[in-house]
């Protein structure tokens, strides 16, 4: 069990390593996200660098890794473990093997593990990153905003402590992940969005 435990979780990691802003930025519109803008290898770095039909595909590219790493530890173990595998994703995509661990920033590969395994949370989550969006017209705010509420939602409507834990850690890690946006939000110099 254990064995098959470190599988589910070695698989789920490599999958989140795969960049897919890169691959679909480069076979479409011949660009690296990482050559311009914030170099970032997300959805909206994507956007900017090489249009609107990679940014889409990455981001469909980058939901679906999160949701298909959850599925598989669902699926061969139990909805803790789906969890944790997704977390596993999540942490490929933030360090991916295949970019010498410089990778997005893990927000479109955290709502597909919880499209898969908590639909009720990832749609309010969503909701308060859409609304901040909406409101604030920067697209890092949503993402803090959003995630910072994740634990919250995810203690008001599943009680089990080691989902909690595991927000709490994907939390930290889109955390992490946004310190130079907060820099720039703090100084008034973040990208604004429309």
């Amino acid at each position: 069990m254990v064995f098959s435990i470190s599988l589910i979780l070695a698989a789920s990691y490599l999958i989140g390593s795969i960049p897919f802003g890169i691959l679909f930025g480069k076979a479409i519109r011949g660009k690296d996200p990482r050559s311009a803008g914030s170099g970032n290898i997300g959805f909206t770095n994507v956007f900017r660098v090489a249009g609107l039909l990679p940014a889409v595909l990455t981001l469909l590219g980058d939901f679906g890794k999160g949701a298909l790493a959850a599925m598989i530890g669902k699926h061969f173990a139990d909805i803790e473990v789906g969890m944790v595998s997704g977390l596993f994703a999540i942490l490929g995509h933030c360090y991916p093997i295949f970019l010498r661990f410089r990778g997005g920033k893990a927000v479109a590969t955290s709502f597909g593990v919880l499209a898969i395994l908590y639909p009720l949370v990832g749609f309010f989550t969503f909701g308060v990153w859409l609304a901040t969006v909406l409101g604030s017209r920067y697209v890092s705010l949503g993402s803090l905003v959003a995630f910072t509420s994740l634990p919250l939602m995810m203690a008001i409507f599943h009680t089990g402590l080691n989902a909690i834990l595991v927000t709490v850690s994907i939390t930290v890690l889109i955390y992490l992940r946004h310190l130079e946006n907060i820099s720039r939000l703090l100084l008034r110099k973040e990208n604004k969005v429309f």
